[in-house]
């Protein structure tokens, strides 16, 4: 019994198998049938897709070559449609199947189908790209990173061109995001603050954390580099803030936005501004993130001497620089608090003394405070401030206060 019933399973699958897939050969036989027009061709191609065949790859393969030997004897715009339509539907194939083999005739299709070419619809080289990401083709990874590069760069106002391009653009970040390399980040980064339609820029954006999850050093490069403009390093900044990067790795890139904000010289007052505006981001986050290297306190330090010494200082940024050391409170943050406090107690002596300083010496005065520091020059200065005649009843109760903050 058992072994009747062995081979009617045998038999159903067989049966199940035979259904599932067709004989290849009549389809081989078809679209290389020498009297087969591109509509036959497609035809065939359309009737594989719908049966939804799994595992062939190498039909696939065999399929795109035929079509490529017969892309040259195109002669209408009709013939052109059609063409277009199957390539699509062998790239697909070939990127459902992981099919590596065809890479070579992938790119070439992408070359063959390439919107520089004014009959290209920009259809078929998009899929064709995906297809490359799709398979990992890891070998033409550089040239799908300088054909996006060359899109980006290259802006387009005709409509009709646009169009097309952005197709090819579509295939090009689909290929990078599948296959993942951290090479791919940077030029999806400046598709996604390109010239590009708005669809086509939130495609990009949503697709960088898909490429790699810590673009920290790559992020870095691009706000370094004096050829992008301030906007795009601030993009470049905020886009670090929005990864699953370690904090380690905003808090490098962070420490290269402050620095950047002031490196970057220009008279152009709305770059002045965006620079302004990563500046005070980047001190906020390294409040939170923490020093990465020494030069985050030299350029905090540049910071609030150059708004604590202005005619129209930003009594924001005071605080923001203030607030940063004195919650990072490491030995450095409190020596620089200990500089401020030290030039204000001098300035308290002698004068001038003004709204400025004692706005100033209320924020320094707590996050003094907060640092928990047993250093005792520190403990020195504050005591000194207490009991001063010349500081005002209320600025020796702000140091009292620090003082007990401190334990003492």
């Amino acid at each position: 019994m058992k072994r009747i019933l062995s081979i009617v399973v045998l038999t159903i699958a067989g049966m199940t198998l035979f259904a599932q897939t067709p004989n290849m050969d009549f389809f081989r036989s078809e679209l290389n049938r020498p009297q087969a027009t591109h509509a036959d061709r497609l035809a065939t191609l359309e009737t594989l897709r719908d049966l939804e065949v799994t595992g062939i790859g190498d039909f696939y393969h065999e399929a795109l070559r035929t079509l490529l030997s017969v892309e040259p004897n195109i002669t209408s715009i009709n013939e052109r449609d059609v063409m277009d339509r199957s390539i699509i539907i062998v790239a697909q194939g070939l990127g459902q199947e992981a099919y590596l083999e065809a890479a070579a005739d992938l790119w070439q299709a992408v070359l063959t189908f390439d919107v520089i070419r004014d009959t290209s619809q920009g259809l078929a080289m998009q899929e064709a790209l995906s297809a490359l990401g799709q398979i990992g083709a890891q070998e033409y990874l550089p040239h799908i990173i300088q054909r996006l590069n060359d899109f980006n760069a290259l802006a387009q106002s005709d409509l009709e061109t646009r169009r097309r391009h952005q197709r090819g653009v579509v295939g090009a970040i689909n290929a990078l995001t599948a296959l993942g390399e951290p090479e791919g980040f940077r030029p999806v980064f400046f598709a996604a603050n390109g010239w590009y339609d708005s669809s086509i820029r939130a495609m990009a954006s949503t697709a960088l954390p898909n490429i790699v999850e810590d673009p920290g050093e790559i992020i870095a490069e691009i706000i370094r580099d004096p050829s992008i403009t301030p906007p795009i390093k601030y993009e470049a900044w905020r886009e670090m803030l929005r990864t699953r990067a370690p904090d380690e790795s905003k808090a490098m890139v962070a420490s290269v936005a402050l620095a950047t904000s002031w490196n970057y010289m220009t008279p152009n007052v709305a770059w002045q501004t965006i620079l302004n505006d990563m500046r005070m981001s980047a001190i906020d986050n390294i409040r939170v993130l923490g020093v990465h290297d020494e030069s985050v306190y030299t350029n905090l330090a540049r910071t609030y001497t150059s708004q604590a010494t202005s005619n129209t200082p930003n009594y924001d940024m005071i605080t923001r620089v203030i607030n940063a050391l004195g919650t990072v409170a490491t030995d450095e943050a409190v020596d620089l608090l200990m500089q401020f406090l030290q030039q204000l107690h001098d300035r308290r002596q002698v004068g001038p003394w003004g709204q400025r300083e004692r706005a100033i010496l209320q924020t320094i005065l707590p996050a003094l405070g907060n640092t928990g520091s047993q250093n005792m020059d520190l403990r020195m200065l504050l005591t000194t401030i207490e009991r001063a005649s010349y500081y005002t009843g209320a600025e020796q109760g702000w140091a009292r206060n620090a003082l007990r903050a401190l334990g003492y």
